[in-house]
């Protein structure tokens, strides 16, 4: 019998078999000899015909669930839910729907009865127990009972474990949420834990952490030695407990977890900028300071090597807009300083210490037009934004020309061209703060 055939009632039969001896045998080893009357109820207790009928009883005492209460409060009476997510939404929008098939079910309700669900979890055929029941499988019931009602019944019972108990309710320790609606009335929200999709997250973190095989790749790090994988780190984790020294009262796959559920941080990036100074004691931020950014020159040396690269190629429309994006995207850089530069007190560029020529200054502190009428002349005359683009084109110009990019009239006439069109773009813009 291949692993998804259909199982016979023997094969099912020898699993519920085997299932009961490893839950007897811990418990005969712990009787003495002379105990042999407890040995007797336990044997008996242990009969198919005997614990079947009482685990039918009982598994009305826990449900399966994807989304539990207990998390919110230990004490909480109310519906747990174990809900598939709403597969109407399509493939476009993420939810729970998205991950249903690959989360692992929970269990809540009387811990004691847990061992029913261990039972309802046993495979036969590549299918559980409780799917078997769910369908009221010939073999199951076979295997059940030669009385076809109490084996119907049996199977009722069990099937049952995926429904909620009772009405849906909420509870008085549980977290609730009012959402109004109109005329005046409102909905009672209870937000559940999700408890499948936390195990999922927590194995797999879990797994990044502890196993053997992320401790032999961060081993192969300290050591400075090569490894088939890398391995991921979860800086700033917090772990919640749920259940104190029984987390089992929560839910199986709490007891799992050892009760810790992983906490991420979610917050946004703790970003800390340079501070801003004001370009004092230069002729020209373009020489320098500007040029002299990262991401400027990461900027310019892409420009030059692509530059390099199509050297003889000719022109068309691909390399044309490679450069025009590589420009384009100094050009930016260049945008991005000057909004930079005004987090500065208005007026900066008075300074004495301040050398940079007017157009400039217009550019850079637009501002000081509020404090220095003469300034505010200066800057609208607006000639000053053609000086600021002719700075800018003989900067990169300069830097473009190296001994390893040669820029001859051929290659020139073609830069002209791409940068004539920048700079008209970075004129509108500048012009734009007007």
């Amino acid at each position: 019998m291949t692993s998804n055939s259909p199982p016979g009632a023997d094969s099912v039969k020898q699993v519920i078999l085997s299932f009961l001896q490893e839950r007897l045998q811990p418990k005969l080893e712990k009787l003495k000899p002379e105990e042999d009357e407890q040995r007797q109820v336990l044997l008996q207790d242990y009969l198919p015909a005997n614990w079947i009928p009482d685990a039918a009883r009982r598994v009305g005492q826990i449900q399966q669930v994807t989304h539990a209460l207990k998390f919110t409060h230990p004490d909480a009476r109310g519906s747990s839910l174990s809900v598939a997510g709403n597969p109407a939404v399509g493939k476009e929008i993420v939810g729970t729907h998205t991950v249903a098939q690959r989360l692992a079910p929970d269990v809540v309700g009387n811990a004691a009865a847990l061992d029913v669900y261990k039972f309802l979890r046993l495979s036969v055929g590549g299918k559980t127990i409780l799917d078997l029941a769910a369908t009221a499988d010939p073999a199951l019931a076979a295997a059940f009972s030669d009385d076809a009602d109490l084996a119907k019944a049996w199977m009722a019972a069990f099937a049952s474990l995926t429904e909620a108990k009772g009405q849906p309710a909420s509870n008085k320790l549980a977290k609730q949420v009012y959402w109004p609606i109109e005329d005046r009335n409102y909905h009672l929200l209870a937000p559940l834990f999700p408890t499948s999709l936390v195990h999922g997250l927590w194995k797999r973190i879990r797994e990044d952490r502890f196993s053997d095989e992320a401790k032999a790749a961060r081993e192969a790090r300290r050591n400075g030695l090569a490894h088939p994988h890398g391995y991921c780190e979860y800086p700033n984790v917090a772990i919640q407990n749920f259940g104190g020294t029984k987390p089992q009262n929560i839910s199986q796959l709490n007891s799992e977890r050892y009760g810790e559920n992983y906490l991420l941080p979610s917050l946004p990036p703790s970003w800390i900028s340079a501070e801003v100074r004001a370009p004092l004691a230069v002729n020209s931020v373009f020489d320098g300071i500007f040029g002299g950014r990262k991401q400027v020159d990461e900027l310019v040396i892409a420009l030059q090597k692509f530059l390099v690269s199509v050297e003889h190629a000719g022109t068309n429309i691909r390399i044309r807009d490679k450069r025009a994006e590589l420009a384009g995207l100094i050009r930016d850089e260049a945008l991005q300083y000057a909004a930079e530069l005004r987090q500065l007190e208005p007026g900066w560029s008075a300074s004495p210490e301040c050398l940079l020529n007017s157009a400039e200054q217009c550019w850079l502190d637009p501002e000081r037009t509020e404090l220095d009428a003469d300034f505010a002349s200066l800057r609208q005359r607006g000639d000053w934004q053609d000086e600021i683009c002719r700075r800018f084109g003989n900067w990169l110009n300069a830097r473009l020309t190296t001994p390893n990019t040669p820029m001859g009239a051929i290659e020139a006439a073609h830069w002209r061209d791409v940068l004539d069109e920048e700079m008209r773009l970075m004129r509108d813009e500048v012009a734009d703060d007007e």
